[in-house]
């Protein structure tokens, strides 16, 4: 065997290697940063090796970026990179693409996975992701059985139980490797009622003497609060212990900010450093062509001391200087939200926990167990560290003892299949399978899993889906029509833009009414942010067509029980969309949103991303194909411009 690193690899890397070299799909579980993405190391040099493709899926496009600029250093051309708003090199040796492309990619263009070797589902655990968890579930479901797959997980109870789906109904020879131990032991502390403490056992005590003592002075009109933690108190500390450079978790993203601020009297490089830091930022910059900006001037002294903050909020460029800054060890203290957690290689000493509770789609909950373990990986790194820090920060009047050691202890818990095919996936099985589709159901992970009363209750929505697909229009007598071929290529907004496409309203839309009618499909208003309450006048018939069009869509859901029915077009980008669309600059756009910088970024590139889909669906009309051509070329532009953001 032989070792691509410098270091030896631990049991669990050489008998997942093993199992490559034996032609077995294999799948991974291990605690985050065992160094899972060895075992995808060997696989890309196997593939390469065979001159066959390989395929590297990832959760979110941050990850895929980043993997794209690992590899692009290693293997030069050979590699491409496919997300959406991205596609470079896209029929590549080595391709890098979020996992919702892969999938679509299986469905809409077979062809382009006939020769595949492998395929490598990171973070595979998504399976159970409420929203996006029947994505991966479809991938691996519609994977042919002559490509292999390493799926890479976080630590779950039940890895054998989905190597046993993977099995016994697709046929998968699958490899199960497990690890428990991580390399670098981490170790806990706490901060609670201003003091900060090294046993659980002294937490809780702690947390119970000052929940009592609340409960007993309110009966007197009194409400205590406790002692502060401070958090120049808790930083202090981990300076003291040598647990530099850190990476502090906070639930929101202004909060992060604050924080920051909240120590830039603080120096965490020496003297020495700070023209390194300060130069390498301008370049960095520079590079991104974000010198200029107002964020990036604000984000400035803070660098200059070895401090930063790093939310979905911000430029994407920016996340990336700031990045980039962490990885070459020029800061010492990043505050960031959990999505820093999701595979970024960002490794630190210690980690810290602002809280232990976040917002979830039903509301302010405990933080979920895997959702720790992911987060709390970051500490230690592997080859610099024998070992690594968690400082947990506790408040008696929000964290109740029980929950928090549920959170800290009970263990991450099993992966349920959350399978619920869209209306695109459906349409494309459809079109191969007919009628017979419905027997691809017991093939899923959500059969396998399910009771029977689940099982009952899943089919019967399959069912009403293919119902609505029925009475749209988009199947007739066994076949797909017109209708059903277009939106087959329209993942998650099949039916609106199917609708749309139907009454000819796409062909009468002009290149900006087109982009803004995406606009208003793609954006979800934050809670508790508010909206602007004038869009252009020249918008408002096209705000009528869509609500025409939504009532249309929820009537025919609501009539097969489909839940939830389609959200209705929300106009709040419109404004912010004509200042981009005129060539305006984009912190005016900003100016007129709602939303922060680095989302209405995002929404511009899902606008560009389905512009992409209208484009290259079929039948598609030339004044239809020429409008998104001219839509995307006047939003692709600057910060929004995410191939250029990868080729700097």
């Amino acid at each position: 065997m032989r070792n691509l690193h410098e270091f030896a690899y631990d049991r669990f890397q050489r008998e997942a290697i093993e199992a490559v070299q034996g032609e077995e799909s294999v799948l991974v579980a291990a605690p985050t940063g065992a160094g899972k993405t060895v075992i995808a190391d060997h696989v890309i040099l196997q593939a390469l090796e065979q001159q066959r493709p390989v395929i590297y899926t990832a959760p979110i496009k941050a990850l895929s970026n980043q993997k794209y600029r690992e590899f692009s250093a290693r293997y030069g051309d050979l590699v491409g990179i496919v997300t959406g708003d991205v596609a470079i090199n896209p029929r590549a040796p080595v391709r890098i693409m979020t996992t919702e492309i892969y999938r679509n990619t299986l469905l809409d263009e077979p062809d382009q996975i006939e020769d595949v070797a492998w395929v490598i589902f990171d973070e595979v655990h998504y399976l159970d992701d409420e929203e996006r968890g029947t994505v991966w579930e479809e991938a691996i479901l519609l994977t042919p059985l002559r490509t292999r797959i390493l799926c890479l997980s976080a630590t779950v109870p039940n890895i054998e139980e989905i190597a046993g789906w993977m099995e016994e109904v697709l046929g998968r020879r699958t490899k199960v490797i497990v690890e428990t131990k991580r390399p670098v032991p981490l170790h806990l502390r706490f901060q609670c009622q201003g003091r900060i403490v090294e046993r659980w056992k002294e937490a809780r005590e702690l947390l119970h003497v000052a929940r009592v003592r609340g409960m007993r002075w309110r009966g007197r009109g009194v409400h205590v609060h406790g002692a502060p933690n401070r958090l120049s108190e808790l930083i202090k500390y981990i300076r003291g212990q040598d647990g530099l450079p850190c990476i502090y978790f906070a639930f929101g993203r202004r909060r992060t900010e604050e924080l920051a601020e909240e120590v830039l009297g603080y120096l965490f490089l020496p003297a020495e450093q700070h023209a390194v830091v300060e130069r390498r930022f301008e370049e960095l910059c520079r590079r991104f062509d974000v010198l200029r900006e107002p964020s990036a001037q604000r984000l400035r002294p803070l660098i200059r001391h070895g401090v930063a903050y790093h939310h979905a909020g911000m430029l994407p460029t920016l996340k990336e200087v700031v990045e980039q800054l962490f990885t070459a060890r020029l800061l010492q203290l990043i505050f960031t939200t959990e999505t820093f957690a999701l595979g970024i290689n960002m490794p630190a000493r210690s980690v810290v926990f602002d809280s232990l509770r976040k917002y979830y789609p039903s509301g302010l909950e405990a933080l979920r167990p895997r959702e720790f373990q992911q987060m709390a990986g970051r500490a230690g790194r592997r080859g610099l560290d024998t070992e690594g820090f968690v400082y947990v920060r506790l408040t008696p009047g929000q964290n109740r003892p029980e929950e928090v050691q549920h959170t800290l202890f009970a263990g991450s818990a099993p992966v349920v299949s959350q399978f619920n095919a869209s209306y695109a996936t459906l349409l494309n099985l459809y079109e191969l399978h007919g009628e017979q589709v419905v027997e691809l159901y017991p093939k899923t992970l959500h059969y396998y899993q399910a009771s029977k009363r689940r099982r009952r209750e899943a089919l019967e929505r399959f069912i009403h889906r293919l119902d609505v697909l029925k009475e749209s229009g988009c199947i007739r007598q066994g076949e797909l029509t017109v209708r059903g071929d277009f939106a087959r290529w329209m993942f998650g907004y099949e039916l609106y833009l199917s609708e749309l496409f139907e009454r000819g309203l796409l062909d009468r839309f002009s290149a900006h009414e087109l982009a803004f009618a995406l606009s208003c499909l793609v954006y979800e208003p934050r809670r508790g942010v508010p909206q602007p309450r004038q869009i252009p006048a020249q918008f408002g018939w096209v705000v009528r067509e869509l609500e025409r069009t939504h009532r249309v869509i929820a009537a025919l859901e609501d009539r097969h029980d489909i839940e939830p029915v389609a959200p209705p077009p929300h106009p709040q980008l419109g404004g912010a969309l004509d200042v981009w669309l005129k060539g305006g600059g984009f912190e005016r756009a900003v100016e007129v949103s709602a939303v922060d910088e680095g989302e209405l970024v995002r929404y511009f590139r899902m606008i560009i991303q389905l512009l992409r889909q209208l484009a290259q669906a079929p039948h598609t009309s030339d004044k239809l194909r020429g409008s998104a051509r001219e839509a995307r070329e006047l939003i692709d532009r600057g910060v929004v411009d995410a191939e250029r953001q990868l080729r700097a």
